[in-house]
């Protein structure tokens, strides 16, 4: 089921993070077709600029990689050799070196260009997979184009729904879960913006190649609790060793990412995002893995926000629950 749910989860969630985007370019007069459309547009360029980042990363370190992996074996080699002596052990660094150079040499190729193709040709052996992402892709657009058009119409028909009786309460639960889900995107942009500037210069004072696009990637990635800043502070420690090797960058990037993690956790989020949603570091890696493993990687993004909306549930039906006169006798 996970499979038929997802893109419509994709597209509903899409929706209701541009939603806001439509609602201002109707406000300024335009048709609501075409405000969705222009909506649409962008929240892609978002999607594929992030994409570029990634790919960008990937021409910058992968050349290094293969680079510098001969001076690794060659410095390991000096520092080490002294110690394997006197536990009378000997190396055939030569043979080491041209092999590991080899296997690397076979498994990068000298661009993300040449990479990507490859990359590419291999989804391209799977037809179904193609076809299958195809369909998936056109339908969240579909779906994704027609919410933002029909959003009010759409509640309004989920309304009719429930039961008069316990609409008022529905409606209650709904504008909490928006207020928090809005308080939510909008302090993550926030913050976002203020750590991608952070990252960014202080990489390039470093300097690290690629600091731009390695200090927005890894300002995005904040959106995945404790994974995502580690994948940005591991590129990061992988680009400065690459082009300076041990010595003071890689001090600097932990200073550096030290730093913004301190400013980020104890600053940006608490007074920007808002200790609203309260989860236990055990229940967000849960979620991370529950969402992961049913919706993939859309659904690790998500596990924050999700989390959220049950959260706010889970305390209702508690209150019910311990207001009840079944409980209380």
């Amino acid at each position: 089921m996970a499979e038929i749910f997802t893109p419509f989860l994709t597209a509903f969630i899409l929706a209701y993070a541009l939603r806001p985007v439509c609602l201002w370019l109707e406000r300024h007069q335009l048709p609501r077709a075409l405000a969705a459309g222009i909506a649409m547009i962008l929240g892609l360029a978002v999607i594929f600029l992030i994409l570029s980042l990634f790919i960008s990363l990937l021409k910058t370190e992968i050349p290094l990689i293969k680079t510098q992996l001969p001076l690794w074996i060659q410095n390991t080699q000096s520092w080490l050799d002294p110690k394997l002596v006197e536990f009378h052990i000997n190396l055939d660094w030569a043979t080491l070196k041209s092999s590991a150079t080899q296997k690397i040499t076979e498994h990068l190729t000298d661009n993300s260009d040449a990479l990507m193709s490859t990359t590419l040709e291999t989804v391209l052996v799977s037809g179904s997979s193609v076809i299958a992402g195809f369909v998936n892709a056109v339908l969240i657009l579909f779906v994704m184009f027609y919410l933002l058009i029909d959003w009010n119409h759409f509640f309004a028909l989920v309304k009719k729904i429930v039961p008069v009786r316990a609409q008022e309460t529905v409606h209650h639960l709904a504008m909490h879960t928006d207020g928090l889900l809005s308080q939510y995107l909008r302090g993550m942009l926030i913050v976002i913006s203020i750590m991608s500037l952070f990252y960014s210069t202080g990489l390039s004072i470093i300097g690290v190649k690629g600091a731009v696009a390695l200090g927005v990637f890894t300002a995005l990635m904040i959106v995945i609790p404790y994974i995502g800043i580690t994948l940005g502070f591991t590129l990061a420690l992988l680009a400065a060793l690459l082009q300076f090797g041990p010595g003071s960058a890689i001090i600097g990037v932990l200073v550096l990412y030290g730093l913004g993690q301190f400013i980020e956790g104890f600053f940006l989020t608490p007074r920007l995002v808002g200790e609203r949603i309260g989860l236990h570091p055990v229940a967000v890696l849960f979620a991370l893995l529950l969402f992961g493993k049913l919706f993939g990687f859309f659904g690790v993004l998500l596990a924050l926000p999700i989390s959220a909306v049950s959260l706010v549930l889970l305390q209702y039906g508690w209150s019910r629950y311990t207001q009840s006169s079944w409980y209380q006798k």
